[in-house]
């Protein structure tokens, strides 16, 4: 455990970074929370999953930071739940490792949420390395949607079905209430977590995301996406040690989802998303094999 400075009482915000092997990343993602003080100082806590490549040494240089050791690699979900429990701060932000926050982020998130009560979680724009638009925010689709994404988005990224679940013609500048927000970055409400249970820890990477979103929703408050909030997001660092574990570890968590979720006659359909799910997960890693292999696979949906 470290810690080198007291946070007021009184914080606005806290801020949890869930690290493992993130590199540089993890650093330069605390420096820019430090740097953005739009909403006040933020309660800085790292949950730290076992990393061994150095990553915390580099927090020696960086105040106001608290690391919490997970004991192992006990999984996001899991992480996340150990280090909001160790802040008392009314808005929690999750963060992942290898994002760097705009000036103003911290402020506009944190504003939208003390102003609106209704809300339960909002998330910023997100962008990509390049500047692109990454689609963050999404409408859970319906089934048959669901499934032409799933059949053919690892073969045509663009077909219809995929664009339509990944919001891709939906103006990213514009604000609007979604379904669920990319896990990569997420501002609570903390009433909002102690009413849901915080994050379903069955998840231990991927999914956890629409599972958290999806109880928030059900529990009477709204999920929003805001611009007027933006970080960058290099994509894929901590998963590019173990890539065919992580497309595993994916399709296991997308079909528990569905076997959490689907009720009535969906569930007669569950063996053949089990089968769909696997052809899936060795389609995703004979493109990744074929692709190179020089950046990590994408799995975010």
């Amino acid at each position: 455990m470290v810690s080198r400075r007291r946070v007021a009482a009184d914080t606005r915000w806290a801020v949890v970074i869930v690290n493992y092997n993130a590199g540089d990343h993890l650093a330069g993602c605390v420096r820019s929370v430090v740097a953005d003080t739009s909403a006040g100082v933020a309660d800085i806590v790292v949950v730290d999953n076992g990393s061994t490549d150095g990553s915390l040494a580099a927090l020696a240089h960086e105040p106001g930071v608290r690391v919490v050791e997970s004991g192992g690699n006990v999984g996001l979900a899991r992480a996340v739940n150990l280090g909001v429990a160790t802040t008392s701060a009314p808005i929690v932000a999750v963060l992942n490792p290898d994002t760097v926050l705009r000036p103003g982020t911290a402020g506009a998130l944190v504003g939208r949420l003390e102003r609106d009560a209704g809300v339960g979680v909002v998330g910023p724009r997100i962008e990509n390395p390049d500047g692109t638009t990454y689609p963050s925010a999404r409408t859970e689709p319906p089934l048959a949607i669901a499934v032409g994404h799933a059949l053919l988005g690892v073969v045509w990224p663009r077909n219809p079905c995929s664009r339509r679940y990944r919001a891709l013609d939906v103006d990213p500048g514009a604000p609007r209430t979604v379904d669920w927000l990319s896990g990569a970055a997420m501002w609570f409400r903390r009433d909002a977590l102690d009413r849901v249970g915080g994050w379903d820890e069955r998840f231990f990477m991927f999914m956890e995301d629409v599972d958290v979103c999806r109880r928030v929703r059900d529990a009477g408050l709204s999920v929003e996406y805001d611009p007027a909030g933006t970080l960058v997001h290099a994509e894929g660092v901590s998963r590019a040690h173990h890539p065919y574990r992580m497309i595993v570890a994916h399709h296991r968590s997308v079909w528990r989802y569905a076997e959490h979720r689907w009720r009535g006659p969906r569930r007669l359909l569950l063996p053949l998303a089990g089968l769909a799910l696997l052809a899936r997960a060795g389609a995703s890693m004979l493109a990744y094999w074929f692709g190179g292999r020089r950046r990590p696979p994408e799995l975010g949906g």
